[in-house]
């Protein structure tokens, strides 16, 4: 390892410079049809342009990728990109093909002509990024060749994966910092998804970086709502989740292979289109249910965690676990495949504790397979209680998932997310808390025996039982059915009895053994419940209509199932995934704008140059069908957007409630972008809407004065409300947003010029 590879990461913020901005602007514009980068994509760009390593963390849909396919662009050279998946691989690259990026993958699953196509390309110089896997990369010649392909980059992506100390450590990804000394002077940019503090340290150690900028960005993911439920009846809380998004699709995960085909199988059995996917099935099968659901012929799959690292579907309106994942990375990584579109989607985890038992046994019997090293097994062991002690309290999800990250999270408004269950009062205080933990409590003492310096602890299924008064023969010979407290909550579930014990546990008025047989024990607070000199608060579920709590601007609903459908035909046509083709984003930005000439396409958010020219025609020509057997308008302006009538601020959406308090504070879109973890924009809708409602006085922490007076000017005098002239009589000096803005304060204040 080189002297200098465990300098600290340099924590600042590297800027684009002028040129730089202006090239990746039209890149990003030309390719993927966007206005501009969120600022951590800035700065990761900017790192990689100025040939510095970095560690890159990003929730997913956060928009990783864009952080290593910007780059080669501008400077020329091959970038070679280390993936863990294949599939994912090849839908990268179909999606980079389908907008002209010249992009190529050497991996086990191509022909022999088609690698000796793609090695005739990167030795000409025409590849700009090159995916491989580590396994590839260190078999074969690969390695060896690198030095003589101009590779100018090296992206790891799923870095996490180099860390003993993260949850999907995989020991061939150690060997990447080989690569070092074989291409010195090349910048390595280490992209993750889900890293602790501990996690990026030892990424950058192992990957020997130099000098290196940590970019780390908001975990917290505002259009996500998080719900955890106690599991009670699993196929039907499943079917409810499936049905309030059925214009979507749902990943049901599982813990075991037989869980996810008895399951599939009672979906079926309710006209539900689901498959089972797990490792154990056959290649072909497990190829045929990924293949049915990006291409959305298929809108439900229950599966182990095998399932989704390799698809890249963007409608994933809900992910639902079914049991406990095993540690908080894998929950963030697992429901991160929800809404990576940006729109509104749900996460629901079904919990029970026997999952926890469940784990502990997975995990010890693996560990002995392997050789049985105990300092790892302590660590998932500690991994597993970190996602217990989250999914049993009764904090706020969005701030405990945000604080694990080691970041702190603001809610947008009265201290409430309004997107979990928490804060959506989805549960509810039990009354005499106090009293029902006192008797769970009175149960344990006295089953535990009458000598106190030699107790017998008993787990929670147990205890439920005796507070029940369920009899068998195991308790009568422990003379259980004689203690005082044997049927004292005979009427409550045994499943909300365990739960109780569980948020007992959480709050340190119980202690819990680990192991095989988790057993529960007193402590000091346990005897302050029990003497009444401290209160406990339990909470129980109550039945609650639940909604993504993220809003989304009104579009026509019919046209977004005309394009929808268009979309997968095309989709099907070129044997790709349908959100290749275009997201839902997309689809309904269309349906809002209905756009039927390429002026009008090309001013829909994620349609580039190449998709207009490829799609558009035919989009258009489905759009002015629906449009003219309906009478409705088309190419409507995009700063004059169908938007809802007079909003209260309490219908407002978590992120657009926190948006307007930093607008009311005269905050930057910048800074507004960062503190919630939108791209700016979504902010800059975000700043109309405020601008529509608030009508401030002036735009001058967003809109300076002399540009302000220079767009109406120039409004004026082309007499012209739209954008795209006004922009063009600028010469592209002032940005289509600071135009936007300004002619919507003009048209709700009827000013002319602000100082």
């Amino acid at each position: 390892m080189p002297e200098d590879s465990d300098v600290p990461a340099v924590n600042d913020n590297p800027e684009l410079s002028t040129s730089d901005a202006q090239r990746v602007r039209e890149a990003l514009q030309q390719y993927w049809g966007f206005e501009s980068l969120r600022p951590m994509q800035q700065n990761a760009v900017a790192a990689s342009l100025a040939n510095r390593d970095s560690v890159v963390v990003m929730p997913t849909g956060g928009g990783k990728s864009l952080c290593y396919q910007l780059p080669p662009l501008i400077t020329g050279g091959t970038t070679v990109v280390i993936s863990p998946l294949i599939a994912l691989m090849k839908d990268q690259v179909d999606a980079l093909t389908l907008i002209g990026y010249p992009a190529a993958a050497i991996n086990s699953s191509q022909s022999d002509a088609e690698a000796a196509q793609t090695w005739r390309q990167l030795r000409s110089g025409a590849i700009r990024l090159l995916f491989t896997s580590p396994e590839r990369l260190f078999s074969g010649s690969l390695l060896d060749r690198l030095p003589g392909l101009g590779i100018t980059r090296i992206a790891v992506d799923e870095a996490h994966c180099i860390s003993q100390w993260g949850h999907d450590f995989r020991p061939e990804y150690r060997r990447l910092a080989e690569i070092r000394a074989r291409l010195p002077g090349v910048p390595i940019q280490a992209l993750t998804a889900t890293a602790t503090p501990k996690v990026r340290a030892d990424i950058a150690e192992q990957l020997a970086l130099r000098d290196h900028v940590e970019l780390v960005g908001t975990f917290d993911r505002p259009n996500l709502t998080y719900r955890v439920h106690q599991r009670t009846d699993v196929v039907n809380q499943v079917l409810e989740a499936v049905r309030r998004h059925a214009d979507g699709a749902t990943i049901v995960y599982c813990i075991s292979r037989k869980d996810t085909e008895s399951l599939a199988d009672d979906l079926r059995r309710l006209r539900l289109r689901a498959s089972a996917y797990h490792a154990g099935l056959s290649p072909e099968t497990r190829h045929k249910v990924q293949d049915a659901f990006k291409q959305e012929r298929l809108d439900v799959v229950v599966a182990t965690v095998a399932f989704g690292m390799g698809i890249d579907r963007s409608n994933v309106r809900c992910v639902v676990h079914a049991a406990l994942p095993k540690s908080v990375e894998a929950y963030q990584q697992e429901t991160g495949r929800a809404g990576r579109d940006g729109l509104p989607a749900e996460c629901l985890l079904l919990y029970s504790a026997g999952d926890v038992s469940k784990w502990c046994r997975i995990l010890e019997g693996a560990s002995e397979e392997q050789g049985g090293d105990p300092e790892q097994l302590a660590h998932k062991l500690e991994l597993l209680e970190e996602l217990r002690r989250l999914v049993t309290g009764s904090r706020c999800r969005h701030r405990a998932l945000s604080e694990y990250f080691g970041q702190s999270y603001t809610p947008p408004g009265n201290n409430n997310c309004g997107a979990c269950d928490v804060c959506l009062h989805e549960s509810a205080p039990v009354p005499d808390s106090t009293v029902i933990a006192q008797k769970i409590l009175s149960c344990i003492a006295r089953a535990s025996g009458a000598d106190p310096s030699r107790p017998m602890w008993y787990g929670a299924r147990y205890i439920a039982s005796l507070l029940r008064g369920k009899s068998s023969a195991e308790v009568t010979r422990r003379g259980h059915h004689l203690i005082s407290t044997f049927g004292i909550l005979a009427s409550t579930p045994a499943d909300t009895l365990v739960n109780y014990i569980d948020q007992l546990v959480d709050a340190e008025a119980l202690g819990r053994e680990h192991g095989q047989y988790p057993t529960l024990y007193l402590n000091s607070r346990s005897m302050e419940v029990l003497k009444g000199s401290r209160a406990v608060e339990l909470r129980g579920a109550h039945a609650t209509e639940a909604s993504a709590a993220s809003e989304a601007e009104p579009f026509d609903a019919g046209l977004f199932e005309r394009l929808r459908e268009l979309r997968r035909e095309i989709a099907t046509e070129l044997n790709v995934p349908a959100y290749i083709v275009f997201g839902d984003a997309a689809l309904q930005d269309m349906a809002r704008v209905r756009p039927t000439n390429r002026e009008a396409f090309l001013s829909v958010s994620g349609v580039g140059e190449r998709k207009a020219d490829e799609f558009g025609q035919r989009f258009a020509g489905a759009i002015d069908l629906y449009c003219r057997e309906r009478g409705l308008s088309t190419n409507n302006p995009t700063n004059s957007r169908i938007r809802r009538a007079s909003p209260k601020r309490a219908g407002l959406s978590p992120a657009r409630q926190k948006s307007f308090a930093l607008f009311a504070e005269r905050r930057p879109i910048v800074d507004v972008a960062n503190a919630i973890g939108l791209t700016p924009g979504t902010v800059v809708d975000h700043l109309e809407k405020f601008i529509e409602e608030q009508k401030p006085a002036d735009l001058t922490p967003w809109v300076d004065p002399a540009t302000y007076a220079l767009i109406a000017s120039t409004a004026g005098k082309l007499q012209a409300d739209r954008l795209k002239p006004i922009f063009e009589h600028l010469a592209g000096l002032v940005p289509y947003e600071k135009i936007r803005l300004t002619l919507t304060h003009k048209r709700v204040t009827g000013a002319s010029q602000r100082a």
